[in-house]
């Protein structure tokens, strides 16, 4: 998996990924320990990929194309744009976050993985600006992607995972359609998501 969670960030091998909702205001200082906390109390095992948000969880959007399933929430009440003028700070904004959990069902590169994030990021930015949101996202937001190892099944690994790809069209197809479907209760367009 390569992911920008809180827990478990990074590249390497995961066992389980956990989109945790905290409430809005959510003022606990130890995001990580609070992770493990629940992640242990579902029972999880090894290492895994801890993201949060004050998005409604059980109103997440999906997706499948042709292999690839996407998972998104979405809470966009706090929006921004990436490249806003600004210096930054180091306080961390209030929780609300697009979190995105992509599963590739092929091995890919570590490069490719890297552009899979790229990828999801920006079919993420088109559906926020499709459903009329004016940002590319929000400060918090996580993706994490997960793609079988080389071991698992003996198929070597894809080099590529940009959009025009095999792999990469399919994945920002699933992230797109995901994210509109979550955004779908927030803008009153459509029903809720279990």
């Amino acid at each position: 998996m390569v992911s920008s969670a809180v827990l478990g960030g990074g590249l390497g091998e995961r066992a389980w990924v956990l989109n945790l909702q905290v409430p809005p205001g959510y003022g606990r200082t130890d995001p990580v320990a609070h992770l493990r906390e629940v992640a242990g109390a579902a029972g999880a095992e090894g290492p895994g990929v801890g993201l949060m948000t004050a998005a409604e969880v059980a109103a997440y959007g999906e997706a499948d194309d042709e292999g690839v399933r996407a998972r998104v929430t979405a809470g966009v009440g706090v929006t921004c744009w990436a490249a806003a003028p600004g210096v930054g700070g180091r306080t961390v904004p209030p929780p609300g976050t697009v979190n995105i959990l992509v599963a590739v069902p092929v091995p890919l590169t570590d490069a490719a993985l890297v552009n899979a994030v790229a990828t999801a990021t920006e079919a993420k930015t088109q559906a926020l600006l499709e459903s009329g949101l004016d940002c590319s996202g929000t400060p918090t937001d996580a993706v994490c992607v997960a793609a079988r190892t080389e071991h698992d099944g003996g198929a070597a690994a894809e080099s590529f995972a940009g959009p025009r790809s095999l792999w990469g069209a399919r994945l920002a197809r699933a992230v797109h359609t995901a994210t509109l479907r979550s955004l779908a209760p927030a803008a009153g367009t459509g029903p809720p998501r279990n």
